[in-house]
């Protein structure tokens, strides 16, 4: 049995690395498989492509006629690019991509007379089977009907030989049934909300768009080791395996030298990324071994989360051709850093300004204030819904480790940042005096710009941090659909946002106080409310989660708990009220989460048991075996004093059978209490129970097992050790 961890410890030490050139710069061949403003210009009419750009920039419809014209442009640029196929490429709630390739070729009646053929229905929308979607509900699976619909603001790219059109997907009864069209509803929320607090400070702006720059952390391990590995191979991650010796004590991996084989896959991966216009700008090694970063330069949300979530894919294609497997998993290893997605969040209006970023005037400064202290407000308001929004059941393994934000959310602006909401706390109430207005203008909030000019600081415990001219949600898993958090974050301030400016509104008319007073006054009053969520200290620390629930913020450590967030009135009204889910689409979601919940750990713990009596107990046996035989020679040479000599061999023996005996047990009850937890029909309910009640084993289990692995013979060992997956390059 360990032949095949021998041999893959073999093949993986042999590799070379497979290398690759650039075939050109990244400047020339960024977007070329893209169908960008460049490709529309050449391959459009002059009414298809201001069609597009009006659905681009004003959400104007398209016409079928102009779709027809479209379809046409699209399927000739495409063909010129060696295209043979097109789909209708979406994201459904399984949290990865989805496509249904079809040719472009069609016959007539009796087969003769065959075409490349792509019309505007085609374009526009398709009928996939949806029954095998999750939907939570929202239909039933003999009513297979669900729709995509084009997204134009997202443009098409070529992936192989395939023409990709992003799209949405619904269900016949027009429920959404995938991330990105609650999405694209938060986005226009956050538009309509922010362009309208924005013209207290610019009459001009017209729109206001949400950017994202998420910075994606992944392992590499070779592909032969993972396949060694039932576990990784099924879940991910690592169900056993005691950690080796070195880890990451040392800080030697963290932006060290990049190995050759990750640069060479890192090179080829880059060039994938440039073709389709996915703007990758950094790479580095992570803090633990074989964990890796890139990042791209910041784009509109919804073109963001597209581009993440194709490189996810991109990344596991091109970790084929280098002979890697790309781990996702938020935790693939225990006792070394997980992985997070951060999500660098920001608000960017249409005349080039930064809403979170400080100006060089007074005016500009409290617009900032009004964008920053809103945004805290929200997330004061709606910390445990936000919370919800980044709960599975691989990232609660990550949650409060040694490398990520704790479970309570709480916001981080720094010591600088924090003087000025104190100082503006002072603010008096109603009306200002000439020297109030002067005083403050000058002395406190025209001096933000010196202020953040030497703010460096940060809190790497902070699950949502402003670093400057952004705010970071360093929660976010690393397998997540960005989808889920940027939906509820920008919701949440699209809320926080039109709040506000009805209670200016409501000073300015009753009370008759200037615009810049009534701002002033609304934002004292933030100030002091958000006090609670505000925090600057060590988030890893009991005191911490003392004082947290002192201030009556949430701590949901695990993901059935947090989930309940989702369904609250609280949240159902949220997002009803700004239109971005109804009832039945938060519902859908919360019970598909709680499912997927359900049936991860589920499969980690038939997985662990299978490897557990069919992996480490035949091992140990077969070694204990080994040992019993010893002790019989022994006895055969030395007679009566064989105990004194055989001592620790007869402890070895008897230790082993303990770790049997206990792993074999807790077996035996984890898949009893399965049982028990698989007859429960509320959803809810059997989330828990497979949290509180099956889960806790696997941690039981994992120690007898890791126990062994320390006490077997290493040439009987079969599952390769954290050490060889670890260090090996």
């Amino acid at each position: 049995m360990s032949t095949l961890r021998f041999q893959a410890l073999k093949d993986a030490s042999s590799r070379k690395p497979i290398k690759f050139e650039e075939t050109n710069k990244k400047s020339v061949l960024f977007g070329s498989n893209v169908f960008n403003d460049k490709a529309m210009r050449q391959y459009l009419t002059a009414d298809a492509y201001k069609g597009v750009k009006d659905a681009i920039q004003h959400g104007t419809k398209i016409d079928r006629k102009l779709a027809d014209y479209i379809a046409m442009g699209m399927k000739e640029w495409a063909i010129s690019k060696g295209v043979t196929h097109y789909t209708h490429w979406f994201q459904p709630l399984t949290g990865t991509t989805a496509e249904k390739h079809d040719a472009f070729f069609e016959t007539s009646y009796d087969g003769s007379d065959p075409v490349e053929k792509f019309g505007g229905g085609q374009l526009v929308q398709q009928e996939p089977d949806a029954s095998s979607f999750p939907n939570g509900g929202i239909r039933n699976t003999f009513e297979a009907r669900g729709y995509t619909a084009w997204d134009p603001t997202s443009p098409a790219f070529i992936f192989g030989t395939t023409l990709c059109i992003p799209t949405v997907f619904i269900s016949y009864t027009g429920e959404a049934l995938d991330y990105k069209t609650p999405l694209l509803r938060a986005l226009n929320a956050v538009d309509e909300a922010a362009t309208e607090v924005c013209k207290y400070f610019d009459k001009n702006v017209k729109k206001v768009t949400a950017t994202l720059g998420w910075e994606q952390e992944y392992f590499l391990v070779d592909s032969a080791l993972a396949n060694s590995r039932p576990d990784l191979l099924l879940t991910g991650r690592t169900l056993l395996g005691h950690t080796s010796a070195k880890g990451q004590q040392l800080d030697d991996h963290y932006f060290g030298s990049i190995p050759s084989r990750a640069l060479n896959y890192m090179r080829e991966l880059e060039e994938e990324c440039m073709l389709l216009g996915i703007p990758v700008k950094t790479r580095h090694n992570e803090v633990a071994p074989n964990q890796f970063e890139l990042a791209p330069i910041f784009e509109e949300t919804n073109l963001a989360v597209d581009h993440n979530s194709l490189l996810m894919d991109v990344m596991s294609k091109v970790g084929e051709r280098h002979d890697f497997k790309v781990l996702f998993h938020e935790k693939p290893y225990k006792g070394v850093n997980g992985s997070g997605k951060h999500n660098n969040w920001s608000l960017a209006t249409d005349t080039g300004v930064n809403l979170l970023s400080p100006g060089k005037t007074p005016m500009s400064n409290l617009q900032f204030l009004s964008f920053f202290i809103n945004t805290i407000k929200a997330v004061q308001e709606y910390e445990e819904l936000l919370r919800a929004s980044i709960a599975t059941a691989s990232n609660d393994h990550r949650l409060g480790a040694n490398e990520a934000p704790p479970a309570i959310i709480s916001v981080f602006i720094g010591e600088q940042l924090t003087k000025v909401l104190a100082e503006l706390e002072g603010v008096s109430k109603g009306k200002l005096s000439p020297e109030e207005k002067t005083d403050l203008k000058l002395n406190v909030v025209g001096k933000i710009p010196d202020v953040m000019l030497d703010n460096t600081d940060r809190n790497r415990t902070s699950p949502f941090a402003f670093t400057g001219n952004k705010f970071e949600f360093r929660a976010v898993g690393s397998s997540a659909n960005c989808a889920n958090a940027m939906t509820t974050l920008n919701s949440i301030v699209a809320k926080q946002l039109k709040e506000f400016k009805n209670e200016v509104d409501a000073l300015i008319d009753t009370k008759g106080l200037k615009k810049d007073e009534a701002i002033f006054n609304v934002l004292r009053e933030y100030i002091k409310k958000t006090k609670n969520i505000l925090f600057e200290g060590d988030g890893y620390s009991d005191a911490w989660e003392k004082e947290a629930k002192k201030r009556g913020l949430s701590n949901h450590k695990t993901t059935p708990a947090a989930l309940k967030a989702k369904v609250s009135k609280k949240a159902l009204e949220l997002f009803h009220d700004l239109n971005v889910m109804n009832h039945v689409e938060v519902e859908a979601r919360y019970e598909i989460e709680l499912e997927e919940y359900t049936k991860k750990i589920q499969i980690e713990g038939r997985v662990l048991g299978d490897i557990a009596r069919n992996h480490v107990i035949p091992t140990a046996i077969r070694y204990q075996n080994t040992l019993i035989e010893n002790v019989r020679g022994l006895k055969e040479i030395f007679g009566k004093d064989f105990e004194k000599i055989a001592k620790e061999q007869i402890f070895l023996i008897k230790e082993i059978s303990a770790h049997i005996e206990a792993i074999n047990s807790n077996v035996e009850a984890m898949t009893e209490a399965r049982k028990k937890a698989n007859i429960l029909t509320d959803a809810q309910k059997m989330a828990e129970a497979y949290c509180d009640k099956v889960k806790p084993y696997f941690e039981i289990i994992r120690e007898h097992c890791d126990k062994l692995e320390l006490l077997v013979d290493d040439e009987l060992w079969t599952l390769t050790k954290y050490r060889e997956l670890l260090f090996t390059r």
